[in-house]
């Protein structure tokens, strides 16, 4: 019991952590104004890794490699202390290195679409019920260049608008294979 309780704490609190990392690096590559109040608090909480990553790995073009280096470092380390928790403190063999490098990008790619999944459902219920939530431009920003082509390639239907369901199942199915291929990598 004790040790499924840890393992869930960590699952969140790493997971959270590896969210607030993506969201960092998709802030970055769109360009969203960093004096946002939602942008400042993503700033703060991940800048004590980030900021001595940045003076090692350089920031090119619209890729935050420093955030999307730190991301993949906190998904390692997410694997390594759940299979620490899991198996009782038995470290993993030496031969589950490369497993665990691999699955650790694999869960970073996973807590990406689950950015995506709870973006799009958060615009999508906001546009709802509250359209003019002072969250709205900053969800807009971030959901438009991953919803746009698929509005391209929808039929119309009137006032209808079917991309953010699209969106979310691909994102679902991303999910699943990523799990799959993630702790088939790491078992």
């Amino acid at each position: 019991m004790a040790r499924d309780i840890l393992i869930f704490l960590i699952d969140i609190v790493f997971s959270l952590f590896g969210i607030a990392l993506i969201l960092r690096a998709w802030m970055f590559a769109i360009r969203l104004h960093p004096f946002n109040p939602y942008s400042q608090a993503i700033l703060k909480a991940t800048d004590w890794l980030v900021q001595p990553v940045r003076r090692v790995v350089p920031v090119s073009g619209r890729f935050d490699w420093p955030s999307i280096l730190a991301c993949w470092v906190t998904a390692i380390l997410y694997l390594f202390l759940s299979w620490l928790v899991g198996m009782g403190g038995l470290l993993p063999p030496a031969s589950a290195i490369g497993g665990l490098l691999l699955s650790g990008l694999l869960v970073g790619c996973k807590w990406l679409f689950n950015v995506i999944v709870w973006v799009t459902l958060i615009q999508a219920v906001l546009s709802w019920v509250n359209p003019l939530s002072p969250i709205m431009p900053v969800l807009f920003t971030l959901t438009a260049p991953l919803l746009d082509p698929i509005r391209r390639i929808l039929p119309r239907m009137g006032g209808l608008d079917l991309s953010p369901l699209v969106l979310l199942v691909v994102a679902q199915v991303a999910m699943m294979i990523l799990n799959h291929l993630a702790f088939t990598a790491f078992s």
